[in-house]
């Protein structure tokens, strides 16, 4: 039944006109934020931790503003599933870097779209779908019904959803050989077997090596990108990344690609996703999150 009523929860919001639910998710990023749940708890600690020398009223502000942001996240979200192509298309409201994508997709190898947890990412995925052949890994979320939902919006765009394993990442490669595309959150942190450690915002993470693994074995090259959010829609951008993220030495890649997600942040630090426990593991097992800083 609970997952029923998500499921409903989250079909209605997708009949809520773009600027009636970025209201409404305003309204509850508020409610986040003056209850102190986790998500602002952790933002803040996230937030100190990245900028230590911001004082404590500017951190505050930027905690307030990535409350409403990740609350419009959420209702919007929907709307983006439910909506076909055409209605997408039309909330563009600019493409920063463009000339870097077309590059990409004239040029005959694959591109790994590398897209951090920012603005809308479900944005930037459906909006390059009908622009080339794309491949993706997809991890269905633990509630099956939405999982549905989220695979048919996606597929209906164009994409091929590969599982998260060894499987699907054969297959990312073997794409990216055909001169396809792909697509890569970089800042999740993996496991220990798929991560190395590298410094993101002055910080240790755990960072995944999967791309640099991708980019050695195909020979793609990677773009980082964003879907920011603006007053009626979003703004898409593509950045070029640094010739080390394409080195064989995994640690010079790994900060190369950890300095990338930076430049991404920098764009519009109010809607990265500073809510994510992204510095858990620690080299000297340091627990940043059970301190509370």
């Amino acid at each position: 039944m609970k997952n029923k009523a998500l499921l409903f929860v989250l079909q209605l919001f997708g009949w809520f006109p773009l600027s009636v639910g970025r209201l409404f998710g305003r309204a509850i990023g508020r409610l986040i934020y003056f209850l102190d749940l986790g998500p602002a708890h952790i933002s803040r600690i996230n937030l100190r931790l990245c900028y230590p020398q911001m004082p404590s009223q500017q951190i505050e502000s930027l905690c307030k503003q990535r409350m409403l942001h990740l609350g419009q996240a959420f209702v919007e979200t929907p709307r983006v599933w439910r909506k076909p192509t055409t209605w997408l298309e039309s909330k563009i409201v600019a493409v920063e870097g463009l000339e870097h994508f077309q590059a990409a997709m004239a040029d005959k190898r694959g591109t790994i779209l590398i897209v951090p947890h920012q603005g809308n990412w479900e944005v930037l995925g459906l909006w390059v779908s009908p622009r080339s052949k794309m491949t993706s890994l997809y991890e269905p979320p633990k509630i099956p019904e939405v999982g549905n939902w989220i695979k048919a919006s996606r597929e209906q765009s164009g994409a091929t959803l590969v599982p998260t394993d060894g499987r699907g990442v054969a297959a990312l490669i073997k794409a990216l050989k055909r001169g396809e595309t792909t697509a890569i959150l970089p800042d999740q942190q993996p496991d220990e077997s798929g991560g190395i450690f590298s410094p993101f915002m002055g910080v240790q993470a755990r960072t995944m090596t999967l791309v640099t693994n991708l980019i050695n074995r195909s020979g793609c090259q990677p773009l980082f990108c964003s879907a920011i959010r603006e007053p009626g829609g979003w703004r898409l951008h593509f950045l070029p990344a640094s010739d080390e993220l394409c080195s064989e030495d995994k640690s010079t890649a790994v900060n190369a690609l950890n300095a990338g997600v930076e430049s991404v942040v920098e764009l519009a630090p109010e809607q990265y996703q500073w809510e994510y426990k992204r510095f858990r593991a620690q080299p000297d097992n340091t627990d940043f999150y059970a301190k509370g800083l």
